[in-house]
């Protein structure tokens, strides 16, 4: 939904906000304003602009929203926002939805409106008054009221418990587009206003704002909260906790207060995200040059969210398991999880919050930047980590997304509010940081660091756009930065490029890379990177047009093309975001190369994503691919590993279509080439061992399971019942449980299903968040379709949180997913109501209707669709539908390879 784009900051002032929740606000305008901007279909003309200033509102829950779950939840709230008419209307027109507003207690000054109007579809209120309203500042006032929901956005509910009861959290979510769900107001990013909030709770209750308390009074059993008054902000940063929190608090090297709130009994497990907090604040300070800008940050775990969190101005909230580490039963990957996000978060206050992007089109900004600034924190904290390497994990899914037609440019269109949600995506996260990354190897570190501490300082408390970027960047750096980044941004998906040696010289290509075996028709100025029998001796040049050539090779490697130890590769330690596709004689010495370990990890985990990529789209071999992959049999590191292990599943997988009667075989060449590793690793973690090594083993462990190595299995088993014996065995860790639980699963049917009611049974006494998801991914990894279906039921009841569903979703196996697909299309109408919010619908589409490999198929589930889609998910099912289609084709081309027999075996024989 647009609003028409007067003013694009608002200016000093207050903002009043009474009784409880939120605040509105920014520059409001009437309908019909010079362009720009449209809040919704519905307006009528008369040029109006009006701007909102200060913005004082006031919503505010009722004692009964906080109490215990089964009463009333519903708030009440007033508003009062300056507003600056600009130019003559009748018309005052914002944003409100889920709300019932009190048309008796609207005033504009002293005037009463004559029409409200409520459009429902476009979420506006417009208000028309008898006369043109007077030039100039004034306040507009309205009460309202409205009901704590549980779609996990707005202003919702969260349930917990506490001290045996059920209690409900009062908790918002406004990004992208759900602050209207709490207060009336201009929701849009470009409207900042000061923000001024006074809640009403039950006295004992505990409640958190974007700003430090500036005093409360308690009567009775109700307290009313005074915030003080926030910087200019846009609503989508606005935010209110109300509940009961124990909480632990440190403090930045500038004085600013940071506190971690959890759940009664759990504030130990804030203690490393605290010190993640501190670290990143001090960091991001110093990085950018500019002080963390307001005088408290608190952090939150809330127990029901839809998102992994948010980055509220000075109030971040999270998934418990986004924020809660204990030593005793969270696994390495939590740890490094919790560590990346806590930084993503807090990069947000300077990258999104301080500097906000002007329209959702520039969400990457936010997004992109703050994926790749994690990176940065995360490594300067934790440099044994190896975090850049595993970043590559973040460029694959942006090459996988964007490999697809049905993908989008980083920077979008949008033109309604419904179509926001979906641009938060691997396009505008993982190919954001990506580009970036790229774009900083190109201008070097210390040039970039200067150029974005310059954009934080000049667009501080307003908004900008990716042009903004793009000139801070060349007034630093003297580089034509927009033109080059323009074809990254502008256009989606991004090129291969063909390598060919001829005689002396190499020639290169450049195409668009398409899954589907296609060609697109665009071109992108490419930074390339190019290593010749070394690492360490670089060219680089930027690729301009479709073909270039590099003369005179020898010269390049010291004449070393006549030897055997010749190699060329492209892109180095995978700074750009592209393909390579080599011609057969540089492949071969390339894999030559590799198991010579002249290669970097990053250079190792690029030549196998390309490969697989390439094998998709039918433009290479799966045996070319399978000989590569057999290069990597004494690879023991985690990043390379984990992007071996994703290649080796996809393979499984489409085989089991593909060739049936291979599929087997395929499978042992896959449990030979991984089992080394995971026996050298075991299933106990040794003493001292490093993070990495940590990360590794429960890898390794779940891909044997699910190749079924009966060995493993068994073993997995064995430890499984121990533990269900005795929890506190250390025979299974944190890090191990889900190999077993998936071994176990392994074994369930309708007629054996005790190991499936043990687990069960540990999912339904833990306390512990990661602990239950363990479980829960593992519950539908079985053949047997009662116990998929009675496991995907779960969803429906409240032993799983509308937030966990996914992970049900994620453990079908290809072999159940014909139960799956019946059961999403008897139960959707179901599904649509109680997960309106739409990113959790498309985790529905995308679990399921990926899972399967033929045109008919495809055709069937487009046809449900057909009378069925929202715009909500609608490039969601697009892009899973073609991903139909390409497995379809890969499986053609599988079929069609006469040497793919012949290949399996000889490196399943070899020793």
């Amino acid at each position: 939904m647009r609003l028409a784009a007067m003013a694009r900051a608002a200016g000093a002032g207050a903002a009043l906000l009474v009784l409880v929740v939120v605040a509105a606000a920014a520059p409001a305008m009437g309908y019909g304003g010079g362009g720009g901007r449209r809040l919704g279909r519905h307006g009528e003309g008369g040029g109006s602009s009006t701007q909102c200033a200060n913005h004082k509102a006031a919503p505010s829950p009722s004692p009964a929203a906080m109490a215990p779950a089964g009463s009333p939840d519903h708030f009440t709230g007033a508003a009062s926002v300056l507003v600056d008419v600009s130019a003559p209307t009748r018309f005052l027109v914002l944003n409100a939805a889920d709300l019932a507003i009190d048309r008796a207690s609207i005033r504009f000054q002293d005037l009463a409106p004559t029409g409200v109007s409520l459009f429902e579809e476009d979420e506006i209120l417009v208000l028309e008054f008898g006369g043109e309203l007077p030039l100039g500042e004034g306040v507009l006032t309205m009460d309202f009221n409205g009901t704590l929901n549980d779609q996990m956005r707005g202003f919702y509910r969260s349930k917990y418990e506490y001290k045996g009861e059920t209690k409900n959290m009062a908790v918002t979510q406004f990004e992208a587009v759900d602050a209207r769900r709490c207060f009336p107001c201009w929701d849009e990013p470009a409207f900042k206003a000061k923000f001024k909030l006074t809640l009403e709770i039950p006295s004992e209750l505990v409640a958190l704002s974007n700003m430090p308390v500036a005093n409360e009074i308690i009567v009775g059993p109700t307290k009313t909260v005074h915030y003080e008054e926030s910087p200019l902000m846009s609503t989508y940063l606005v935010a209110i906790v109300v509940g009961l929190f124990d909480y632990i608090e440190g403090v930045t090297t500038e004085g600013n207060k940071v506190r971690v709130y959890t759940q009664v009994g759990k504030s130990n497990q804030g203690k490393f995200a605290l010190d993640v907090g501190v670290k990143s604040l001090n960091f991001y300070k110093d990085y950018f040059d500019t002080p963390y800008p307001l005088p408290k940050l608190d952090m939150v775990a809330i127990p029901d969210f839809a998102a992994g969190a948010m980055e509220n101005y000075g109030l971040v909230t999270y998934r418990e398991v986004s924020l809660l580490f204990d030593e005793q039963f969270s696994s390495a990957s939590a740890k490094q999880n919790i560590a990346i996000t806590v930084a993503h978060e807090l990069a947000h206050q300077w990258f999104g919050n301080l500097v906000t992007m002007e329209w959702w089109t520039h969400l990457w900004l936010n997004e992109g930047f703050a994926t790749w600034m994690s990176h940065l924190a995360v490594d300067s904290f934790f440099p044994q980590w190896n975090i850049w390497t595993q970043f590559l994990d973040s460029a694959t899914s942006a090459l996988k997304l964007d490999s697809l037609a049905e993908s989008h440019p980083i920077e979008v269109e949008i033109h309604h509010a419904s179509e926001v949600d979906e641009i938060f995506d691997a396009i505008s996260y993982d190919k954001g940081a990506s580009v970036i990354r790229m774009l900083q190897s190109y201008l070097g570190a210390e040039r970039f660091q200067k150029a974005l501490a310059s954009y934080i300082k000049k667009y501080a408390y307003s908004n900008a756009k990716t042009e903004d970027l793009w000139a801070a960047l060349e007034e630093v750096s003297g580089e034509p930065v927009k033109d080059l980044m323009t074809t990254w941004t502008k256009q989606q998906g991004y090129p291969v490029i063909s390598v060919k040696l001829k005689g002396h010289s190499v020639e290169l290509e450049q195409d668009q890379f398409l899954l589907d075996g296609s060609s697109g028709s665009g071109i992108w100025i490419v930074p390339i990177t190019l290593g010749c029998c070394s690492h360490h001796k670089q060219k680089r040049f930027l690729l301009k047009h479709k073909h270039d050539k590099i003369k005179d090779i020898d010269s390049q490697c010291d004449g070393q093309q006549k030897g055997g130890n010749f190699w060329i590769k492209l892109n180095i330690d995978e700074t750009g975001l592209y393909r390579v596709k080599y011609d057969d004689k540089l492949t071969a010495a390339l894999r030559n190369a590799l198991q010579a370990k002249k290669l970097s990890l990053m250079d190792e985990i690029g030549l196998v994503e390309d490969a697989h990529a390439l094998s998709i789209a039918c433009k290479q071999t799966l045996s070319s691919l399978l000989h590569l992959l057999y290069a990597y049999r004494e690879e023991a590191d985690y990043s390379v590993l984990s992007h071996i292990n994703s290649v080796t599943s996809s393979v499984a997988k489409i085989s089991v279509d593909a060739t049936p009667d291979l599929a087997g075989d395929i499978k042992q060449l896959f449990i030979k080439l991984l089992l080394p590793t995971a026996e050298k690793l075991g299933w106990d973690p040794k003493d001292n061992e490093s993070h990495l090594d940590a990360m590794l083993r429960p890898v390794l462990l779940v891909a044997l399971v699910q190749l079924g190595h009966d060995k493993t299995i068994s073993e997995g088993v064995r430890r499984f019942e121990i533990f269900f014996d005795d929890r506190n065995t250390s025979l299974l860790p944190p890090d191990t449980r889900k190999a077993a639980y998936l071994s176990v699963m392994h074994n369930v049917s309708s007629t054996n299903r005790s190991g499936y009611d043990a687990l069960l049974k540990i999912y339904r006494e833990s306390a512990e968040g990661e602990e239950k998801l363990h479980v829960l991914g593992t519950l539908s990894s079985c053949e047997d379709k009662d116990i998929v279906l009675e496991s995907l039921n779960l969803i429906f009841t409240d032993e799983v949180r509308n937030q966990d569903a996914y992970h049900l979703l994620g453990g079908i196996i290809i072999e159940a997913r014909e139960t799956a697909w019946s059961w999403l299309k008897e139960n959707w109408d179901r599904i649509s109501e109680t997960f309106s919010a739409s990113s959790l619908i498309s985790d529905f589409i995308k679990s399921i209707v990926t899972l399967f490999a033929s045109k008919e198929k495809e055709a069937e589930i487009s046809q449900f669709f057909a009378t069925r889609t929202k715009p909500g998910f609608e490039r969601t099912l697009k892009q899973s539908l073609e991903n139909v289609r390409i497995n379809a084709r890969w499986i053609e081309g599988i079929r069609g390879e006469p040497e793919l027999a012949q290949t399996v075996h000889e490196l399943l024989n070899q020793r």
